[in-house]
């Protein structure tokens, strides 16, 4: 408990700065729907009335029909009901311009004798225009960065997680890798074809495919959590690719698109933008049968997504349900990931999100993962073997309402593991995870 509560001292600080900058901003800036969860509030009791000008909420892409589906991370769609982000923006001329963004101080101690222990501080900052180049025909322009390689090459902690690599020759083992300084720089083009209905075309040099749900950070579900999923490459490992093209059809209940894209996933290097390419291929349908719900399911065929696996190419199934409802979120989901050549390997994962107060929120997190990447050394009996391991993970927070548009959650989690027998030596019988966090957020 002491290692624990000295490493939230350490991790806590971190967030001064961004608390003195938040409360000096102006406090009278219109609010400024955007594709985002709620981060703070009770959006029913807090929520301001959105502005009648410069109200984006009516352009495609950002929400649909009325109010059915609210946009996640690239062209993925979240039930309506989970609310619209609101961010700081000004308008010039025609165009509405939105800036979101979180810092996430966190301490996170691993349990078990490959358990690690962390102070390190994620981020994200979202800057977004909008602008009608005609009155049928919509353009977004999206940028997204971290400063998340701040916390180091090999990232943060984060028990039986594995993918990509720090330095370009060890695969990265219970831990999760950084984010790009780019995250997204893409554009979108709408064009309404009929009452409620547009054909769309996204992408740019940083984008997401159209593969799997809303990537976690931009989950309701996952608002809370501090740690990455650990079937994140499962799921999610997509959202930053270099090269995206999406097409597709878009109405208020439904949704079919299909993208090409770079399959190989990002290096070592976090600062830079690697070159693009259109090698891998996604197709997706989504369904929004009111705004309560969200269905999707994907399929992908991905060229050589591991940098130390060259040769290996992967076929990902995703199928997922979103669910949102007073200030309640949760997603079920499910993925198969076909190496080719290889084994396919399969993950479950669930999540609950819910504002059951004013200022408290419970979350919680279920993964179940079939994973043959726990053990890189060709000389350990247990190289390549596949293991089914289990994350069960609790956790609690307290919001505060700092400005109008900025607020501050303090909490924390705890996680515990199911796993084979045969794993007791490397991670020991019963290990336990524990984490605190504040989570600085600019925009409600």
């Amino acid at each position: 408990m002491m290692k624990l509560l000295s490493g939230a001292a350490l991790a806590v600080p971190a967030l001064l700065p961004f608390a003195a900058a938040a409360q000096t901003m102006p406090h009278d800036m219109p609010g400024m729907t955007m594709p985002m969860p709620d981060t703070g509030t009770n959006p029913a009791a807090d929520a301001p009335a959105p502005p009648p000008a410069h109200d984006m909420a009516a352009m495609p892409g950002m929400t649909m029909g009325d109010g059915v589906s609210a946009a996640g991370s690239g062209t993925a769609r979240n039930p309506g009901a989970e609310g619209m982000m609101r961010g700081l923006h000004l308008s010039t001329g025609d165009w509405m311009v939105m800036l979101h963004g979180y810092a996430f101080a966190t301490y996170t101690d691993q349990g078990g004798p490959r358990g690690r222990d962390k102070a390190f501080v994620s981020s994200m900052a979202m800057l977004s225009a909008a602008h009608d180049l005609a009155p049928a025909t919509h353009l977004q322009l999206r940028t997204m960065v971290s400063l998340d390689a701040l916390m180091g090459p090999r990232g943060y902690p984060n028990l039986f997680a594995t993918g990509e690599t720090a330095n370009g020759r060890d695969p990265l083992i219970d831990r999760q890798h950084p984010h790009d300084l780019f995250m997204e720089l893409a554009a979108r083009v709408d064009q309404d074809v009929a009452p409620g209905t547009s054909l769309f075309l996204y992408g740019g040099p940083v984008a997401e495919p159209a593969l799997g749900p809303s990537a976690f950070m931009h989950r309701g579900s996952a608002l809370y959590q501090p740690l990455s999923p650990i079937t994140h490459h499962w799921f999610d490992s997509t959202h930053i690719s270099y090269g995206v093209v999406t097409g597709g059809v878009s109405a208020a209940h439904w949704q079919i698109e299909g993208s090409g894209f770079r399959g190989r996933e990002p290096d070592q290097h976090r600062w830079g933008i690697e070159t693009p390419g259109l090698d891998s291929w996604s197709v997706r349908a989504t369904w929004n049968p009111s705004a309560h719900w969200s269905a999707q399911v994907s399929h992908g065929r991905i060229r050589s997504p591991e940098q130390l696996e060259a040769d290996t190419d992967e076929a990902r199934t995703t199928a997922s349900v979103q669910y949102a409802r007073s200030g309640l979120s949760a997603l079920a989901a499910f993925s198969a990931k076909n190496k080719l050549p290889g084994r396919t390997l399969t993950a479950f994962l669930g999540e609950v999100n819910w504002d059951f107060a004013a200022a408290e929120t419970v979350f919680g997190r279920v993964e179940n993962v079939a994973n043959d990447e726990l053990f890189p050394d060709p000389a350990n009996p247990l190289h390549g073997r596949k293991f089914r391991v289990s994350l069960f993970q609790a956790g609690y927070a307290h919001r505060l309402k700092l400005t109008r548009d900025t607020g501050l959650a303090l909490g924390g989690a705890l996680g515990v593991y199911a796993k084979p027998a045969a794993l007791d030596a490397a991670y020991g019988r019963f290990p336990v995870s524990a984490t605190v966090f504040a989570k600085l957020t600019l925009g409600k």
